[in-house]
């Protein structure tokens, strides 16, 4: 399993041509692609335990940083853990969990894995000063191009991790040995800031990204509750001197053009390392499967960052290859799905007993709330009446600084947006939550949005003023509330 840090599907073979994937491109040629895939939260934490829980943040009551499920919630297990109690070799290599409070310190070792997880010793200097500028004075840069020789024991995060899959491949995979393993891979990037080897800058013109988005403006009927202020973004050296007003911007336009730029090299960067990884893997007898933790929004809605309930914070791809179900040539799937999905089909493709679904008994230690992929890779159906159900907390109804509107502490947090993300709409209300007990208010509302697929798939145009629509809009509110339950 391959997990991307902030990847939307900014790929070849998602139809953007723009991008230079030509590894992942190349893998998802005889790889069957869901084109809806979506995360549970545009946020690392909160998404990482819940696809690998297998429950929604509701659920284990994290949409921070700072709890861990077995203590806080429920001591449930996880996807690596169930692999592990059914005789499989468990290893993680760098962020696959998200490292600190709600991973225990210690990426759910032993639980979930057989040996202490790998992570790279240049972690540790990821948000330090280490981007030289033209002075060669050392920055906390957004966009960082560097000299591998320049930078702390020469080298990447993510450069160590591939090493280190490959290393444990070769020894524990070439063998045949009787036991099975299960390796999960966490590249660090895109996730910003952007630093990676400078020649892949040099892989795109800048002047492609100037007329990404016409979007300059936060659109007119976007509730305030809605708009994330990238507060991250505005924090780095390379941008917190150019006064960005705050909480709108926007950005300028060069400087837009310039971190589109950087991300789109981030990902050229990790799609060269993932050519290095796929090369060491027997794919007659190993199953692949590719996703990002949530998306990152590049100036849609004049937005930097996740941090939102929109469709660029949260698309994913998804990408799974499997020697039960080869193909000459990718099979796309249009279907909506779910990065809860991964637990179940994982266990399906494997052939291990089937993750029994939760049936709203959250209380169940192993169970899943997500829909096993395999019928989908039978060719029994197609998915197409399946929903998405993602959610983001807010602090209050317009964006902060102090409480951070972007990252709100539980404790800070007063209002839920539940998004339902269906084959033509996506739904979204903002309604009052009590963190206090984790309970909501259905009726105390602070935003409500909808946007039609069919007509804006940018989801410029907040459909809600308009009478025309309040049939769609109650029918989707009623499947939404359904959906979270009360």
């Amino acid at each position: 399993m391959v997990i991307f840090d902030d990847l939307r599907p900014v790929l070849g073979a998602y139809g953007d041509t723009l991008a230079r994937t030509p590894y992942l491109d190349g893998f998802a040629k005889g790889s069957h692609l869901f084109t809806h895939a979506y995360s549970q939260q545009a946020l690392c934490a909160p998404s990482r335990n819940s696809l690998l829980t297998g429950r929604r943040p509701d659920t284990l009551h994290l949409y921070d940083f700072y709890s861990y499920w077995r203590n806080f919630v429920g001591n449930f297990t996880t996807l690596p853990q169930y692999f592990k109690d059914h005789g499989y070799y468990t290893y993680s290599c760098g962020k696959v969990f998200h490292p600190g409070l709600s991973s225990n310190n210690s990426d759910d070792y032993p639980m979930s894995w057989s040996k202490p997880p790998f992570r790279p010793r240049t972690e540790q200097f990821m948000n330090s000063p280490v981007c030289p500028d033209r002075n060669g004075i050392l920055r906390k840069n957004l966009i960082c191009p560097v000299q591998l020789q320049t930078q702390p024991y020469k080298t990447l995060p993510d450069i160590e991790s591939v090493a280190e899959a490959l290393r444990f491949i070769e020894s524990h995979g070439s063998q045949q040995k009787q036991q099975p393993y299960f390796l999960a891979v966490g590249f660090h990037k895109p996730h910003i800031n952007f630093r990676f080897p400078r020649q892949f800058l040099h892989k795109f013109d800048i002047s492609q990204f100037f007329n990404y988005t016409e979007d300059d403006v936060k659109p007119p009927d976007m509730p305030p509750v809605a708009w994330n202020p990238y507060t991250d973004v505005r924090a780095r050296d390379d941008f917190k001197h150019t006064n960005i007003s705050f909480p709108y911007g926007p950005i300028s336009r060069h400087q837009s053009a310039q971190i589109r730029q950087a991300y789109y090299a981030s990902v050229s960067y990790v799609d060269d390392l993932f050519g290095k990884l796929i090369a060491g893997l027997d794919l007659e007898h190993t199953v692949v499967m590719v996703l990002g933790d949530h998306g990152w929004s590049l100036g849609e809605h004049a937005e930097w960052a996740k941090y939102s309930n929109f469709e660029v914070a949260l698309r994913v791809p998804f990408i799974l290859r499997t020697p039960e179900f080869p193909l000459n040539e990718m099979r796309r799937y249009h279907g909506i799905t779910e990065l809860l999905d991964v637990f179940p089909t994982l266990v399906d493709l494997a052939h291990l007993p089937r993750l029994p679904p939760c049936n709203g008994n959250r209380n169940v230690l192993t169970c899943g709330e997500g829909k096993s992929l395999y019928p989908q890779l039978k060719g029994l159906h197609l998915g197409e009446n399946y929903v998405a159900l993602s959610q983001y907390p807010r602090p209050g109804m317009l964006p902060t600084k102090h409480p951070n509107s972007d990252k709100p502490k539980l404790r800070n947090i007063k209002i839920m947006g539940y998004s339902l993300r269906t084959d033509l709409y996506r739904y979204t209300l903002w309604i009052r939550f009590h963190a206090h007990n984790f309970s909501r208010d259905w009726n105390d509302i602070y935003g409500e949005e909808l946007y039609d697929h069919r007509l804006d798939s940018g989801e410029e145009l907040n459909l809600v003023p308009m009478p025309e629509f309040d049939d769609v809009r109650q029918r989707l509110r009623r499947r939404l509330i359904e959906a979270v339950g009360s």
